[in-house]
């Protein structure tokens, strides 16, 4: 079938055919790895930060794909994507997909042998001439999704990544980095933090760490609000710097807001200025750097802590380059308060699905 031919209800927030779900799974899989590309071409962040960001990239990916398989024949049950500033699937999928994956042995017990759907297959086709119903296919891709995904590399609302040494170009000592799934804004975060520590091993500080960044930086706050409530219960742990990434909104054609950007591109595909496969990316960057240190508590049981500078917010868009000729003609003073220029990506091509 011809993109041309895919009819996406703008008010609906479900995925409910096979050409949906490619075409969604397509449009994010390229958006994805071009943002990827461009970000490390432009130095947006740097090399220690960008292997530790497409890792998180890539189990949303590995996600998303999964709900493809899940869903695609699936007569009864709809993927759902937030269409209010967020263009990814609303974080209940990702949960519905962790808890499935659980009883997989269940699921599987009740399914028909894999030989045995590939007999039937190959007797519908090439014996009787008919189409496989639909489901035969379901089975299939139900046995694929539920021998093949992996619950361990399923998003999570809130992903921990390791502690590592900086280079030596970078004052702090150690960097560690997070990801979480806002489930108010359902679109995922990915944050770096920058320490130092007191005396002794990482080690002994390594599980306090990864306690409180997950229970006191796991959703969306103001960056230094979450700098201060990490920085005050870590003992002799000294944060320097917290950058944190918020990635999207992803405008596209499934997208529904009041969001200028995507707003203009769904006029754009509505007067058939561009086609329904354009996209942009939204990126927004918020850093915050210790400005200085001051002691808090008693004479006997004082605490250093973090006086942080004001919060660094740094707005970036990515798209194709009549995208971004498009924004700039509609909508020149959002472009205008950017940090640097739209980085140009390539365009997302599909004749068919």
């Amino acid at each position: 079938m011809s993109i041309d031919h895919i009819v996406t209800p703008l008010d609906s927030a479900q995925l409910d055919s096979k050409e949906h779900y490619a075409f969604y799974h397509e449009m994010v899989e390229h958006a994805l790895k071009e943002l990827i590309e461009s970000m490390s071409t432009n130095e947006i962040c740097n090399d220690l930060e960008m292997v530790f960001f497409k890792q998180y990239c890539d189990l949303l990916l590995y996600s998303i794909e999964a709900m493809r398989i899940k869903y695609m024949y699936d007569e009864e049950d709809n993927m759902n994507i937030d269409l209010a500033d967020s263009g990814f699937p609303n974080y209940l999928e990702f949960r519905y997909l962790f808890n499935d994956l659980a009883l997989r042995d269940n699921y599987i017990s009740k399914l028909p042998d894999l030989e045995k759907i590939k007999e039937e297959f190959l007797d519908t086709l090439l014996r009787k001439k008919e189409h496989v119903s639909k489901q035969k296919l379901f089975q299939a891709a139900s046995l694929r999704y539920y021998t093949t995904v992996e619950q361990k590399f399923i998003y999570n609302r809130f992903v921990q990544g390791k502690i590592v040494e900086t280079p030596d170009d970078i004052n702090s000592k150690y960097m560690t980095s997070w990801s979480f799934y806002d489930v108010t804004y359902n679109r995922p975060f990915v944050c770096f933090m920058y320490f130092d520590t007191g005396r002794g091993n990482i080690d002994n500080y390594r599980n306090d760490i990864y306690d409180v960044l997950k229970n006191s930086a796991d959703r969306h706050m103001a960056l230094d609000t979450m700098a201060y409530g990490i920085d005050r219960k870590l003992q002799d742990v000294f944060p320097k710097h917290i950058k944190r990434i918020d990635l999207g909104p992803l405008h596209n054609v499934f997208a529904k807001d009041e969001n200028v950007m995507t707003h203009t591109i769904l006029d754009g595909i509505a007067k058939k200025e561009i086609g329904l496969e354009s996209f942009a990316f939204s990126l927004k960057i918020d850093e915050v750097y210790s400005g200085s240190e001051f002691k808090e508590g008693s004479y006997f049981s004082k605490q250093t802590l973090q006086k942080w500078d004001y919060v660094i917010k740094q707005p970036y868009v990515f798209a194709p380059h009549r995208i971004i000729q498009l924004l700039y003609d509609k909508a020149p003073e959002l472009m205008n308060e950017l940090a640097k220029p739209p980085f140009q990506l390539s365009d997302l091509v599909i004749d068919k699905i």
